[in-house]
């Protein structure tokens, strides 16, 4: 999961933004519990597909 789309219960801002105390404590246990939580989810689909077609080529190769 993400914390760019995350609201804080205690001061009602987006987690991301780290307006006060839990927000930041929040992010950055999620930052060490999964780091890859920071990337966006474009991001992510984007580096996935890169290495799905680095492996086509390569077993293309191979060939």
């Amino acid at each position: 999961m993400t914390y760019d789309r995350l609201v804080c219960a205690n001061c009602a801002a987006p987690v991301s933004e780290g307006r006060c105390p839990v927000c930041r404590a929040s992010r950055a246990r999620m930052q060490q519990e999964n780091p890859f939580a920071a990337l966006h989810p474009m991001a992510l689909i984007a580096l996935v597909a890169i290495l799905i077609a680095a492996l086509a080529l390569l077993a293309h190769q191979t060939v």
